[in-house]
């Protein structure tokens, strides 16, 4: 009798443990930090969630940017002139848990954002893998990758993802949703798995 209580409850043990979703091993291993102004790149950072599971933060400022264009990209470019870095008021606390972090971020400037300069200044990336992904407005990626390699020498640094999001200029603001988004998703599952994360 001992016996078959035993092994029912070994039976309802096992049956009622959690099981991971396949395509989100080690998820709780993965992070997922991005900033986004008009949405685009947070929408990519959602669909690498999707994806690959992991945890998401977005990279806010002590003081945020002004909310008019052509007054943000004055003072982006006086403090990539002054080598300025931004205070943050997001805060991570428990970064070293995390194997795979996950970067995002748009072009400005031609180059890669303060908020995200400071971010990478203020946090150790050593020994593990950081995975850039970038949203930009037909201009490309400028030299934010080798930025990102002069502030993380001592990461792995995978191929980085980057695609054509919205053009604040011209006043398109979210460009990444409906159809296009499926596009992009299509997309980034491909260089998922070319960089071996699927």
């Amino acid at each position: 009798m001992n016996r078959f209580i035993f092994f029912g409850i070994l039976i309802f043990l096992l049956v009622a443990s959690p099981v991971k979703a396949q395509g989100n091993s080690g998820s709780e291993e993965r992070l997922i930090v991005y900033l986004s102004r008009t949405g685009n790149t947070e929408a990519v950072a959602e669909i690498i969630r999707g994806e690959v599971g992991g945890d998401m933060v977005e990279l806010e400022l002590k003081t945020p940017y002004p909310k008019y264009y052509d007054a943000i990209v004055a003072q982006v470019d006086r403090e990539n002139e002054r080598g300025y870095l931004p205070a943050l008021k997001t805060q991570i606390e428990n970064i070293q848990n995390y194997e795979t972090v996950f970067i995002g971020f748009p072009t400005w400037d031609m180059q890669l954002p303060p908020p995200m300069k400071s971010f990478l200044n203020e946090y150790d990336l050593s020994g593990k893998t950081v995975i850039p992904f970038n949203t930009n407005g037909g201009y490309g990626l400028g030299s934010s990758i080798q930025q990102v390699e002069n502030l993380c020498k001592d990461s792995n640094i995978l191929e980085s993802f980057s695609v054509k999001g919205g053009l604040e200029r011209d006043g398109i603001y979210l460009d990444i949703k409906g159809g296009r988004r499926e596009e992009v998703r299509a997309q980034v599952v491909e260089w998922l798995r070319k960089i071996g994360m699927q």
